[in-house]
């Protein structure tokens, strides 16, 4: 689209010696007839001439197309013409620039050309309070405006609607290019063209979202910079989805989120981080993940909330942590995970007793898709970890040789103090895993299997280094238990079977 725009306004100076409207009829025909966007900027600059209305009536046509009643120029648009610069500055502008704010009447016109948008009908688009929002069902609730009204606040509106007119006008571009009545399949490869390749929004440079996470989940700082993680670019497709009534499913595995279209015939998943392709569902499963969760709109913006959330955690900003997981609790009520770190963030700021009510009950409720839960709340509870040492097991590793050994050492101090300290002697056990000295790995480990047989993701990784060091007898072993306990929950893994077949094509020539 942008591309379109830079070569309708740089032709120009190449044709100035031909006549005038010949000039604007060969630039006219260099234009997508589909471009929404495109038509409008060429009838903002060539407004007088034949071309220039031929492609206002074409982008009206574009409009109507998808209406049940369609707009009539003149009656319902008169002063249309004076306020497209405003518009389409909305979606043509640069990456990194941030969008105009509108005026009340280029909103109403943004509003009244858009209608027609299947969101109208969601009773969260005439929500305006946060109160409003949570009184919601999961499927009334306009994913951007519940976003938007936590971004801006309550009495912000215009901020909130031009971030919505950008939206708007997205989805009336991903229109255009649909015929009238297009199904399911067509709307999501629509989608998928103008999010990855048309518009170009693409995953951040680690360097910058491993610092500001919650920056390239927020809506508003996606549409600006057209950079974004999981979260961010979901909720950005989740927003245009709404506009063009597709349904559209949520899954979370540990840490990621992705979308999903399910219909009787198939399933089609849409990786917003590899440019929406489609990756098997299998491929999200792990050893120790037993199954992938569904979320619902609602319950998306506890996790835009628990991302900023884990930003001011990384900073060590454990008050402003608390504040941000208790704003997710609103949505996510009965969140285990999310009570786990909520019950951390407390532990760290001071607050022990508040934080064992909601550590006692994430142990209690242990997350459904695991094979096995996470153990630290469990030794915190039981004396056989401090916050010092859940400090440290959550500390950052960068990868780089220092951050690994810097964590090491941490680990081994809080081991002195606390040797049955399941995950940390698992985390330093990692720690000489990622330093490849699988040597040191290999008791720690076994360590861990003395005080606990019962995690598939040890007896893997036992089972791992036992073959590297040709002690095959010892991997068949730790793999047997480790499919044992996966089978106990009716669970299966790749992982697994790759393992067995190295073992077998490894093993049996030496035996």
């Amino acid at each position: 689209m942008r591309y379109a725009l830079c070569l309708l306004l740089s032709t120009g100076p190449l044709l100035a010696t031909t006549p005038y409207e010949q000039k604007v009829s060969v630039l006219y025909d260099t234009i997508d007839p589909n471009s929404l966007t495109a038509l409008l900027a060429f009838y903002h600059l060539y407004g007088e001439s034949d071309p220039g209305k031929k492609a206002f009536i074409r982008a009206l046509e574009l409009i109507n197309r998808h209406r049940k009643v369609p707009l009539i120029m003149g009656a319902e648009l008169p002063q249309l013409s004076l306020d497209i610069e405003s518009i389409i500055a909305l979606v043509v502008k640069g990456p990194n620039e941030e969008a105009p704010l509108l005026s009340e009447r280029d909103s109403q016109i943004c509003d009244r050309i858009a209608s027609h948008l299947l969101n109208r009908s969601l009773k969260g688009y005439q929500v305006w309070s946060k109160e409003g929002l949570l009184a919601l069902e999961p499927e009334e609730l306009d994913l951007a405006r519940g976003i938007l009204l936590h971004q801006f606040g309550d009495n912000d509106k215009g901020k909130i609607r031009s971030y919505e007119a950008i939206l708007d006008i997205m989805a009336l571009q991903i229109l255009a290019k649909l015929p009238k009545g297009a199904d399911a399949l067509a709307k999501l490869e629509a989608i998928n063209d103008f999010i990855f390749h048309e518009m170009r929004y693409r995953f951040p440079p680690h360097s910058l979202w491993a610092k500001d996470v919650d920056v390239y989940t927020f809506l508003p700082s996606i549409l600006d910079s057209r950079h974004g993680v999981c979260l961010g670019v979901s909720i950005l497709y989740l927003s245009l989805a709404q506009r063009l009534g597709l349904p559209l499913e949520i899954i979370t595995p540990p840490g990621h989120i992705y979308l999903s279209y399910v219909d009787k015939e198939r399933v089609i998943n849409i990786e917003t981080t590899a440019r929406g392709i489609d990756v098997p569902s299998e491929n999200y499963l792990s050893i120790n993940t037993l199954k992938l969760q569904k979320r619902t709109i609602k319950e998306v913006i506890g996790l835009h909330f628990m991302n900023a959330a884990a930003t001011a955690w990384h900073k060590k900003n454990h008050k402003n942590a608390i504040e941000l997981y208790q704003e997710a609790m609103q949505y996510l009520p009965k969140d285990p995970l999310l009570a786990s770190f909520l019950g951390y963030n407390l532990l760290f700021f001071g607050d022990e007793k508040e934080a064992k009510k909601y550590l006692t009950y994430a142990k209690d409720h242990p997350l459904e898709e695991m094979v096995y839960p996470d153990t630290t709340i469990a030794d915190y509870l039981a004396g056989k970890i401090d916050k010092e040492g859940i400090l440290v097991m959550y500390q950052h590793v960068d990868e780089t040789r220092e951050s690994i050994y810097t964590k090491q050492n941490a680990l081994k101090k809080i081991l002195d103090s606390y040797p049955e300290f399941r995950e940390g002697i698992f985390h330093l056990a990692v720690t000489y895993l990622q330093l490849g000295r699988s040597r040191e790995a290999m008791p720690l480990l076994e360590r861990y299997h003395a005080l606990d047989a019962h995690n598939p993701v040890v007896e893997y990784y036992l089972a791992i280094v036992a073959k590297e060091r040709l002690e095959f007898t010892k991997a068949y072993e730790h793999l047997r238990l480790a499919e044992a306990l996966m089978k106990s929950k009716g669970h299966t893994s790749r992982a697994l079977e790759e393992l067995q077949r190295s073992l077998r094509k490894e093993a049996l020539p030496l035996n």
